[in-house]
């Protein structure tokens, strides 16, 4: 390597371009790899710089199944991904910063994770939610749907993509694995095991009521006491509460979220790559019950969600559960529809 070339290259990490830009040895940031990477998956990332997207984008780059990692926000993404892409693992970190970034953000993704915050409330433009632009740039990519209200806005995904033309509901996927987390956590607490023997069932929505806890098909089997199912039922359905009061205003759950979205993306990813067996809960289109999307046990695979699970034997503690869940499901998937159709 020629010393201007050498200086250039010593220049980019100083100071980094514009990655569409190209440097005036002929090298290009976007192109520039260290030796022996890996094969992988490609994954995106809108929202990295967030509460949720920063500690997320710090352990997709740990993950050994991605090999590009692209971080998109509308402020602060090329800080992030200078920082993170510091971190001695294979996968190549590329940032992208604003709208006009977005489209270079998402071409030929196998994975995109969307945390990007969303106002619970009235007041943002359907360009808000994500601008969904992933069915046209990448449109055999899974999405994995992280923004509350995970109930409205997997809906609301589903009907901008039916918009494009590219809606295809085995690979659009509302995360709801921090419900699963939090199940295993406290049974494993009241059952005095390890979390990581605790497979704890979690259908329904995420949030609230909606959060359905599937106490009597717990790995390895076990039986409750009414106030056990009582005390858990309840503390998973208001973890997220728990968290936000704990944090005093200070924030909601950001780390145990941006943990329980990189388990269910590894999970993404072991199904892509064709492993058996890959089987987690997630909100999804679905006919499980008579409500176009609910929270179900899937098999993931090579073309995402490859067969749903029926709900299973149900004690009485579980039905009368079943039908709250449906009620405010259905009212929560309905605002989603609506929103995108009025």
């Amino acid at each position: 390597m020629q010393p201007s070339q050498r200086i250039a290259r010593i220049s980019a990490h100083l100071n980094p371009p514009n990655l569409q830009m190209e440097e005036s040895s002929g090298l290009r940031q976007a192109n520039c790899r260290a030796k022996g990477g890996s094969c992988g998956f490609k994954v995106a990332i809108l929202g990295a710089a967030g509460g949720i997207g920063q500690p997320l984008a710090m352990l997709m780059k740990m993950n050994p199944l991605v090999s590009v990692l692209h971080l998109y926000d509308v402020v602060n993404a090329p800080g992030v991904t200078a920082d993170i892409s510091h971190m001695d693992t294979s996968a190549v970190v590329r940032g992208f910063l604003g709208q006009k970034e977005l489209e270079n953000a998402l071409i030929g993704m196998d994975l995109v994770i969307i945390p990007a915050g969303v106002p619970r409330k009235p007041g943002m433009t359907r360009d808000d939610l994500f601008n969904i632009n992933a069915g046209i740039c990448c449109p055999n990519a899974i999405v994995n749907v992280i923004s509350n209200p995970v109930n409205s806005t997997v809906p609301i995904a589903a009907e901008v993509f039916k918009k494009a033309g590219t809606y295809d509901p085995k690979r659009l996927l509302g995360v709801t694995m921090l419900d699963v987390v939090r199940a295993n956590t406290f049974v494993a607490e009241v059952l005095g095991i390890d979390p990581r023997e605790v497979d704890v069932p979690v259908v329904g929505g995420h949030a609230g009521v909606t959060i359905l806890p599937l106490l009597s098909q717990v790995k390895p089997p076990c039986s409750f006491t009414p106030e056990e199912t009582d005390y858990l039922t309840n503390r998973i359905q208001n973890g997220g509460t728990e968290v936000v009061e704990a944090k005093a205003g200070a924030g909601s759950a950001t780390l145990s979220m941006a943990y329980a979205a990189v388990k269910f993306a590894d999970a993404c990813l072991r199904g892509l790559r064709g492993d058996a067996g890959v089987v987690e809960c997630t909100f999804v289109a679905s006919q499980v019950t008579e409500l176009p999307f609910f929270a179900s046990k899937v098999r993931l695979g090579r073309t995402g969600i490859e067969e749903i699970y029926p709900l299973g034997p149900l004690n009485e503690s579980e039905r009368v559960g079943l039908e709250k869940t449906k009620k405010e499901l259905a009212a929560s998937i309905e605002k989603g529809i609506s929103f995108v159709k009025t």
